[in-house]
């Protein structure tokens, strides 16, 4: 073989070889934005989130369980709202339960194209549709399928116990394929590529245990209702945000599967009642208007 032919050869090679690393960089240009989801590091939103009011919780050595753990919180003085006399004197009872990891993630700055998202803060209301009990193992238990991984931030029992699952600034998996339709519009976030668009991102899920008679059919349309404890401690629960009335919601309310109707015989406006027995347009807020 000739010098010039091998020298030829050569240098078709390597122009082979560099446009293929080009169209390589491109790609990965182009995907870049695209991968660009990471958590939101504005803890301050996030802190208009219902928090742990008291905290003398023991950790054993569960990393997950310390996640949990929440600056005392007392009578607000700041923001749109501050809490009443009447919150002040409910304290309900707490318990804290570590979720597997596989069951929450990071609220994310952008969604799957690289669109920042700012969304405000929603509360979504549930109900578990079995026990507590059951809902909080299934929330234990490690799940890989992305499709049937579940989890709430507060659960609140028969009795009123308040359980605190996932931490707020995190994103609990709630509610699938749903939709707010707020004063601005839908609002959505998709931030998962293999899953639909949900609320997920903005939303903070707090459920009611369904009572004894409403338990294990998924084609009832009532039951006997929630408790007064249960009422009480969604309101005071709710009370510790800045979350207003307009931006709470239920999970049927959000749902786009046509598949949930939780939280089934729900008294929204007994909750909004007792809501505003716990909290209060604040005074500086009022002047500011």
């Amino acid at each position: 073989m000739r010098f010039s032919d091998w020298a030829t050869r050569v240098s078709l090679i390597f122009f082979m070889l560099a446009a293929l690393m080009l169209v390589l960089s491109f790609g990965k240009a182009k995907q870049l934005p695209k991968n660009i989801t990471t958590a939101n590091p504005d803890i301050n939103v996030w802190s208009r989130y219902p928090q742990i009011k008291a905290q003398q919780i023991e950790s054993k050595g569960d990393k997950a369980q310390k996640l949990l753990k929440t600056p005392e919180k007392t009578k607000q003085q700041t923001g749109r709202y501050t809490t009443t006399e009447a919150f002040a004197s409910y304290t309900p009872r707490y318990e804290v339960a570590a979720v597997d990891s596989s069951n929450y993630g990071d609220r994310y700055t952008q969604d799957i194209n690289g669109i920042p998202v700012n969304n405000q803060p929603i509360i979504v209301i549930h109900e578990t549709g079995y026990s507590a009990a059951s809902a909080i193992n299934f929330f234990q238990n490690r799940h890989d399928d992305e499709s049937v991984q579940a989890s709430y931030h507060t659960l609140i029992k028969l009795d009123g116990t308040v359980v605190y699952l996932v931490p707020p600034e995190k994103r609990a998996f709630g509610a699938a394929n749903s939709v707010f339709e707020g004063l601005y519009g839908a609002e959505t976030v998709q931030t998962n590529p293999n899953l639909p668009p949900s609320v997920n991102n903005f939303a903070y899920h707090v459920s009611l245990e369904t009572p004894p008679d409403g338990r294990g059919d998924n084609y009832i349309k009532a039951h006997s209702g929630y408790t007064e404890a249960q009422y009480h401690s969604l309101a005071w629960l709710i009370a510790q945000s800045q979350i207003p009335e307009d931006r709470i919601t239920t999970h049927q309310a959000v749902d786009r599967s046509g598949q949930k109707i939780d939280p089934i015989s729900f008294d929204f406006d007994k909750l909004l009642t007792l809501l505003n027995t716990y909290r209060e347009i604040s005074p500086v807020y009022r002047v500011q208007r």
